[in-house]
């Protein structure tokens, strides 16, 4: 027992050394941890079937028996992206746009495949507690557009004049901006001195959009679930600290550094780490032989700032992450059938750098001074508009024999947000929300069971405009996902 605990501690640092990469399927939480559990949707709040039921409710470790679970997934969200439509504004006397614009084309973003490890340990302690670990992650604001920069017309030419419209340009409202033509006009006179202080509206470029554009958000968890069956041992309550690691980078973004209260902290700072903890609490209950119910809450988990990007996000850097509920059932109505429902409440809402509407004027935020609290990077700046998220998720399994079981499972959530919000999640398109999955678990060995599961999301596309952005442009953001987990399970 002593050597088989020791290799699960040293496996479980090894991959909790690795980068955990994305898997946004429910906003940016996977729709399961597990490959039994993914196969079937994602329940296991009443149906815990492996050492990664504690990322779901940690009381569902009391009934997983003693041994270890590896698994490692090949995520491809892929297409993802962003449809800009030819309908911007445009001066009728001019044929000039009269605001920022996406250039129109599609926008498909690269770097199309992860791979995500996962790993649970589960030992008993007596004949009513256990303790284990379990390491999982989360992710999916992970975006790289590469052919060309998303913001291109969102800033003047680099050293042009404040207040100067060069060739081919025209000034936004207010004098602040300079749309360029596409492509862009050469807008400087070299026989020209250079722009007095304070008269520079891009000095050096520090404005001028760079490719790639995007951003990477990485998680990953730690929980450490301890477990007390009481009532015959038919129940059991679980606790399981959590604690968390985020890595983050943003590139491309520089025309919102005008518009932020720390313009040196949004964009192009490279990767930046965030640390925190919360704690995980659950229930799982068998009625009878046939029915059982569950009931988990995970906190929501206090991070450090992302200091390199306080400039981005509201708070100052501030990416808490939001808690989760989940309430489940299982049934069999039959020996060899197993049905299960979970519903599952994400509150992304409450977490201010992703909830905050970005459909406001922003425009005061680009003259000089003190910004309003809604610049970005303020206590009250914008975010990406994300709505705390209802997810519903069934699942199947068929026993074939004591060896071979089968599952499938369906899911669909809520909307992440709304088509007003659609521009600036150009960086975040999680539109998913129907999940198909099949999968299969073997029993090798009297301790050795092998799984796959095979996890398709349809593509999904969210419509909109945003006025106080691009003003009449509307656009389509769009997103399809497939998901393929194998893993080991060894039982002592």
């Amino acid at each position: 027992m002593g050597s088989a605990f020791r290799g699960a501690l040293v496996a479980s640092v090894v991959l909790g050394g690795l980068p955990t990469l994305a898997s946004a399927t429910n906003g940016y939480f996977s729709h399961g941890w597990g490959a039994r559990s993914k196969a079937m949707a994602g329940v296991a709040t009443a149906l815990p079937q492996d050492g990664l039921a504690a990322a779901t409710n940690p009381a569902g470790m009391a009934f997983v028996g003693e041994g270890f679970d590896i698994g490692v997934a090949f995520f491809h969200p892929s297409p993802r992206g962003y449809e800009a439509n030819p309908d911007f504004a445009v001066d009728p006397a001019t044929g000039f746009p009269t605001g920022p614009f996406v250039t129109p084309g599609d926008y498909d973003s690269d770097a199309d495949w992860f791979l995500i490890p996962s790993f649970g340990y589960n030992r008993p302690l007596g004949e009513r507690a256990t303790i284990g670990v379990s390491i999982f992650g989360n992710g999916g604001m992970n975006t790289r557009y590469r052919d060309r920069a998303v913001w291109e017309n969102f800033a003047a030419a680099p050293d042009q004049l404040a207040g100067v419209p060069g060739a081919g340009q025209i000034a936004s409202p207010g004098g602040l901006l300079f749309l360029p033509t596409n492509p862009p006009q050469p807008v400087t006179d070299p026989s020209v001195p250079p722009p007095p202080a304070g008269n520079n509206a891009n000095p050096g470029g520090y404005f001028t959009a760079t490719t790639p554009t995007g951003v990477s958000l990485e998680q990953l968890f730690i929980e450490i679930p301890y477990t007390y069956r009481f009532a015959g041992g038919r129940q059991a309550l679980g606790i399981a600290p959590v604690f968390a690691i985020q890595r983050f980078e943003a590139e491309g973004l520089e025309p919102f550094r005008g518009a932020s209260v720390a313009p040196d902290r949004v964009t192009n700072n490279g990767e930046e780490w965030s640390y925190g903890a919360g704690l995980h609490l659950g229930w799982y209950g068998q009625v009878n032989e046939r029915l059982a119910l569950g009931a988990s809450y995970r906190t929501r988990i206090y991070m450090t700032d992302f200091d390199d990007y306080e400039g981005l996000f509201a708070g100052g850097g501030e990416f808490d992450i939001p808690a989760m509920l989940n309430l489940g059932l299982s049934y069999r109505p039959w020996r060899d059938l197993t049905l299960a429902f979970d519903y599952q409440r994400i509150f992304y809402g409450d977490i201010d750098a992703i909830a905050n509407s970005n459909a406001r004027d922003i425009s005061a935020c680009f003259a000089p001074g003190t910004k309003p609290s809604y610049c970005l990077g303020g206590d009250n700046g914008v975010g990406f508009g994300w709505e705390t998220m209802d997810v519903f998720k069934f699942g199947v399994r068929y026993d074939v024999d004591e060896r071979l079981s089968l599952m499938g499972g369906v899911s669909y959530n809520s909307d992440f947000t709304d088509g007003s919000m659609a521009l600036f999640n150009i960086l975040t398109p999680a539109t998913v929300r129907w999940h198909l999955t099949l999968g299969a678990s073997y029993q090798a060995s009297d301790r050795d069971r092998f799984t796959l599961a095979v996890s398709y999301m349809p593509e999904e596309q969210l419509d909109g405009a945003n006025p106080s952005i691009t003003q009449d442009q509307t656009g389509s953001l769009y997103m399809q996902q497939l998901d393929i987990e194998i893993a080991w399970s060894r039982r002592f």
